[in-house]
């Protein structure tokens, strides 16, 4: 395993499955805790088993669970509860995202652990949080994604649409790991652990603020825009002569102006009221965008991406997951490594702010109960007699 990593010597147990708690997990193991990852006998983390597409292996699995060692326990019974209590005694953090309650029925919350384990943080990641009429409401993805208003802002004006990511999973999967970190900071002055308690639809409403804060007092929401921003124009996506999209963005009057002169070459623009300011294009832009297609219908892509880049105006391509396997800024950052896996090696992204000075721990990815001889030996625990009561 890496050295000198921020987190060595930290110790997480994880009863995970999905995306939000093994995202967290996996960004602490990149900073080097050693993550034990608590999987049911058998089957296992159910995203094990959403598709077969990294060479037999759950695409969604390998992104989050690569550093890790996989214990697999029925903590249904007592032989294996023993072990996962031996285990909480040495750790310094308890991640769980199971279904609402059920860690608290197991005695796993913070308040029945801190008596005995004071020094332990214990983070817990559910869709509503606890408190309110939600509280034992079931929640995924993308119902949080509806729940939270994500949905009626995103799309087109005709249909909504989901995030083409797990947006709400990933949000509270962020917000975990940040909040574990500043608990093992204040752990580290105070000498006492405390609880870390992220919601989702908490996590979601806070990337919509927004949205929020623009239907403040009654006012009307964001439409919905496609590609496009909803409340600055323009900035989206724009057709090319030869049939390509190019993305650009435009972010202030300044900009507007060199966007007419030298982007357009149509300078009388800029006097125009109707393109007066950003709420003024807004207002206009199905008769803006028609006269920035007007004028690209003439060029190929690379030539409208050229001309944007010579005037210093934002804009991007529209790429393919094959462009983004593909993409010279990635290649040249040297973002791309291997790790290992049960089928094999894989390409694995360097997790962002990682560096070649302050390399991260790029470990394999776990096959189901890889690990549980080796860490029921350490612990202390007879393997074999687990295995033959059922336990392990």
């Amino acid at each position: 395993m890496a050295s000198n990593l921020p987190l060595d010597g930290i110790t997480v147990i994880s009863l995970e499955h999905a995306i939000a708690a093994p995202l967290a997990t996996r960004h602490l193991a990149d900073l080097g805790a050693r993550v034990i990852k608590i999987e049911r006998l058998g089957t296992g983390d159910f995203a094990r088993a959403y598709d077969r597409r990294v060479n037999g292996q759950a695409s969604h699995f390998v992104w989050v669970n690569r550093s890790k060692e996989s214990l697999t326990l029925d903590l249904k019974q007592a032989e294996a509860r023993a072990v996962l209590d031996r285990l909480l005694e040495q750790a310094d953090v308890l991640v769980q995202n199971l279904a609402p309650g059920a860690a608290a029925r197991m005695g796993l919350s913070y308040e029945t652990l801190a008596p005995r384990l004071p020094k332990l943080v214990v983070c817990d990641i559910s869709g509503y949080g606890d408190g309110g009429p939600y509280t034992d409401k079931k929640a995924y993805d993308l119902l949080i994604q509806s729940e939270s208003g994500f949905l009626s802002v995103t799309g087109t004006a005709d249909e909504m649409a989901k995030s083409g990511i797990s947006v709400a999973d990933i949000a509270a999967g962020m917000y975990a790991y940040s909040g574990i970190l500043a608990a093992l900071l204040q752990r580290a002055r105070t000498g006492t652990g405390r609880r870390v308690e992220v919601a989702m639809i908490d996590a979601m409403a806070e990337w919509m603020s927004f949205p929020l804060y623009y239907t403040l007092n009654g006012q009307s929401a964001p439409p919905r825009a496609g590609a496009a921003h909803a409340t600055i124009y323009p900035y989206g996506p724009f057709k090319a002569g030869d049939g390509r999209v190019v993305m650009l963005g435009l972010q202030n009057e300044r900009e507007w102006k060199v966007f007419c002169d030298q982007v357009l070459c149509r300078p009388e623009l800029v006097d125009l009221p109707r393109f007066a300011d950003n709420a003024a294009r807004t207002q206009h832009r199905g008769e803006l965008r028609q006269l920035i297609e007007t004028e690209f219908a003439t060029l190929t892509a690379d030539a409208v991406i050229a001309r944007l880049d010579a005037s210093d105006i934002a804009n991007a391509h529209v790429n393919s997951m094959a462009d983004l396997w593909q993409h010279p800024q990635l290649a040249a950052r040297k973002r791309w490594c291997s790790v290992d896996s049960p089928a094999g090696p894989i390409p694995a992204l360097m997790p962002p702010g990682s560096d070649a000075a302050n390399a991260p721990r790029m470990g394999p990815v776990p096959a189901l109960g890889q690990h549980t001889d080796s860490i029921l030996a350490e612990f202390g625990f007879d393997s074999a007699l687990l295995r033959a009561s059922g336990a392990v």
